[in-house]
């Protein structure tokens, strides 16, 4: 039996027999098409939710924007493209850096709707300046395409990595993803999907692999369908999985739990870093899902800030300790 069978073995029979059922997720007549508008939703910035949450945190300041002279940036590396459409990514590392490094790939968040990849720069450049090579990338959103693909476009990016890990000085063993609120869903997605064919996307000249070596879920579900989940309440305005998915979670449950990263986790599942806010539907899952990566043995950390807002990650003062527990989760995983 090979690895990606053993994989399989261990699934949910009822997940499996959904997933496989479809040819493709592509070939799925969404109800929902009106989603696809081909213009950005700019509803979720960091300026919008810094407002929000001043309501609450008058105390709380937006992170600057972070330089250090030893990091470069280099802005709107195309990692691939569909027709015209050039799907961009920027990298940010040490120049003095002269070791093989870990990379980090951060995936912002927004409701797989709205955001962008500029919001993490700062996170991206503090990270740099501790040793790590960081790339920022954008994936489809639901104004674009509807799920899975924006896992395509990201394990697209993961194997883009991995080719590219001379370049940057990366040791190809040593990726990790992280990702905040609907990137940190997307994040863990990955994290237990890795190599798994149904959603690898159109793979041309790459004999890299889509897995990743460690995860960092901050605020991210882990579950739609779980009971600690409010996802999917469509009652006031269409929910932002339901224009993600295309279906309600009335309509096609089963889609709604393919899509969550709880169904998958497992033996190959990697190390898993939760940072979280006191808001407890943003990791629903969270606890049922490390029940099973303890009954694997696989190393996890749960980090979760009193009295703090779902977008703790933007803002300080909850910024810098952030940081520390990446870069201390990443130390403890990758010993150097």
């Amino acid at each position: 039996m090979g690895a990606v069978q053993k994989f399989y073995k261990n699934r949910s029979l009822g997940i499996l027999l959904y997933l496989f059922s479809a040819v493709s997720f592509q070939s799925l007549h969404a109800q929902y098409l009106k989603g696809l508008t081909n213009v950005r939703d700019t509803s979720y910035t960091t300026a919008s939710a810094f407002k929000k949450t001043l309501k609450d945190f008058p105390n709380c300041t937006i992170v600057p924007v972070i330089h250090f002279d030893f990091v470069k940036q280099k802005k709107d590396i195309v990692y691939c493209s569909y027709g015209k459409r050039k799907m961009k990514l920027d990298v940010f590392f040490d120049i003095n850096e002269k070791r093989k490094q870990t990379a980090v790939i951060i995936i912002h968040g927004g409701g797989w709707r709205s955001g962008n990849r500029q919001q993490h720069h700062p996170m991206a450049q503090k990270l740099a300046s501790l040793g790590y090579v960081c790339f920022t990338p954008e994936y489809r959103l639901s104004t674009e395409a509807l799920f899975p693909a924006a896992i395509y476009d990201l394990k697209t990016v993961i194997r883009w990595v991995r080719e590219n890990a001379d370049q940057y000085n990366i040791d190809p063993n040593q990726i990790a993803v992280l990702g905040f609120s609907a990137g940190g869903e997307l994040a863990s997605f990955l994290g237990t999907t890795g190599n798994m064919p149904l959603f690898e996307g159109m793979v041309t000249n790459s004999n890299s692999l889509s897995q990743v070596n460690a995860v960092v879920d901050i605020d991210g579900t882990l579950s739609f369908v779980h009971p600690e989940s409010s996802e999917g309440d469509d009652s006031k305005k269409m929910s932002a999985g339901t224009y993600w998915f295309g279906y309600s979670k009335k309509e096609n449950p089963k889609l709604w739990e393919a899509a969550s990263p709880l169904s998958y986790v497992g033996a190959a599942t990697p190390p898993t870093l939760f940072i979280n806010s006191s808001v407890a539907r943003m990791h629903a899952g969270r606890d049922d899902y490390r029940k099973v990566l303890n009954e694997n043995g696989i190393y996890s950390e749960v980090h979760e800030f009193e009295n703090s807002p779902h977008s703790f990650c933007l803002f300080n003062p909850w910024f810098d300790p952030t940081i520390q527990y990446i870069d201390g989760f990443l130390k403890q995983v990758f010993t150097k």
